[in-house]
């Protein structure tokens, strides 16, 4: 697995031995000091693009820069390929997406989860991956994941999420692939879905049950809303 930490260490000795400040790294790179602070304590990593700016003001290899972190094969092979703006292999597991999360743009992300198989994705995943994904990314994963018995998943799972997403799930609750019961968790960040649920009970989608949801789900809408105007 990448480590960020490692790889900041290796920036600091690389801008050091260049007798460059990190002001003066910045400019060049039209950043803040803070930022390649940041990247030299391994809080954070900077946008994959600026790796080639990288690697040529220090006059090294894009290898040698991305493999200061110890990435895996696979992992080096993608973050050169996302570096250097080529069209980026597919991920086939998980693991792969989880670990390389933190590193890579929304939009990368979004690409790379297009292309995993159905098996190994589960709420768990997606929970890991929400503050990286855009929506979209999130959405490709909700059709793929497995929700059987994982409303505890799920409903941590729902504050996370975008409109899209939870208008996602609240389809799969109509089709019958999660259970009725999660309306009471939607409605609070999904008020108009009460409507929805009404329409859907008369028309006999859902059962008349599921209006006790609605209204439990009402009720915790209305708390959450008194607590944001404290």
């Amino acid at each position: 697995m990448f480590n960020t930490e490692k790889w900041g260490a290796f920036l600091s000795r690389l801008r050091k031995n260049k007798d460059m400040t990190q002001s003066e790294l910045a400019t060049v790179l039209s950043l803040t000091r803070q930022a390649i602070s940041n990247y030299e304590q391994g809080d954070s990593f900077p946008d994959i693009t600026i790796l080639i700016q990288i690697a040529h003001i220090f006059k090294i290899s894009l290898d040698e820069l991305i493999g200061a972190g110890d990435p895996t094969v696979r992992e080096l092979a993608l973050l050169k390929q996302v570096a250097s703006g080529e069209e980026v292999i597919s991920v086939e597991h998980m693991d792969e997406l989880m670990a390389l999360a933190p590193l890579l743009k929304p939009s990368i992300l979004t690409k790379l989860t297009q292309n995993l198989q159905e098996k190994g994705i589960d709420l768990s995943h997606i929970i890991a991956l929400s503050d990286y994904l855009n929506d979209e990314g999130v959405i490709t994963l909700l059709e793929k994941a497995n929700f059987q018995a994982n409303n505890e998943l799920l409903e941590k799972l729902i504050p996370l999420l975008e409109t899209d997403s939870r208008l996602n799930l609240f389809q799969k609750i109509l089709d019958g692939e999660i259970d009725w019961h999660m309306i009471k968790h939607l409605i609070p960040y999904e008020g108009y879905m009460r409507e929805l649920v009404e329409a859907a009970v008369v028309e006999g989608v859902l059962p008349w049950e599921a209006l006790t949801a609605n209204h439990e789900g009402s009720a915790l809408l209305l708390n959450r809303r008194e607590k944001q105007l404290i």
